[in-house]
């Protein structure tokens, strides 16, 4: 029986007929295998912990309640009104005066209240950059608002804000996906925005 000639697994010399490995690189290669088998162990420890963090996501979103999805949904909204107004470059929508946009002197002002007209709180057309001073102290500044938003969108939308009465209920599958999309539209928005 023939051994034919190859080369060594650590070094890749050749080897000499009958040789597997040189003796010299015996201690060498068996290091190497066992850093490689230690590398592929931390490689599935982190696949395990990836898939745990995923599943305790998965698993806090499912506890997540109706109030607790609207919040979110309208952080995620409101941010991008804000985001949106701010790039247009526009003054508030109740007082006509420049925004701060350097703090967090910003609202993100609905026309018809959250409150009275919760089924339009995530209506573009609804909400708009707003000083806080007007939106929490003067309680949105309605009369100057209506004014502005006629301006800015047109009468015959504005009067479709105020002609809208529908009952809305949401469901958990609706705001997951108004979060989602906001959240992108927010994030493009920046992008575009700082490109």
């Amino acid at each position: 029986m023939t051994f034919r000639r190859t080369r060594c697994p650590h070094c890749k010399g050749k080897l000499d007929q009958g040789q597997r490995i040189h003796p010299g690189c015996i201690d060498g290669y068996a290091e190497a295998q066992a850093a490689k088998v230690a590398r592929a162990e931390e490689k599935k420890a982190r696949m395990a912990a990836k898939v745990e963090r995923a599943e305790t996501r998965r698993r806090k979103e499912a506890l997540k309640t109706i109030p607790g999805l609207i919040k979110e949904a309208q952080i995620a909204f409101n941010a991008f009104i804000r985001e949106r107004d701010r790039q247009a470059g526009h003054v508030c929508i109740s007082s006509g005066r420049q925004l701060d946009w350097s703090g967090n002197a910003v609202d993100a002002g609905h026309y018809r209240s959250t409150g009275a007209a919760s089924h339009l709180r995530f209506h573009e057309d609804n909400c708009h950059a707003q000083s806080k001073h007007d939106n929490q102290f003067l309680a949105g500044n309605a009369v100057d608002y209506r004014i502005r938003l006629v301006a800015r969108i047109g009468l015959d939308r504005v009067e479709a804000l105020e002609a809208d009465n529908q009952v809305r209920k949401w469901t958990r599958q609706e705001l997951m996906a108004i979060r989602d999309e906001y959240r992108l539209k927010n994030k493009k928005l920046k992008q575009e925005g700082g490109a």
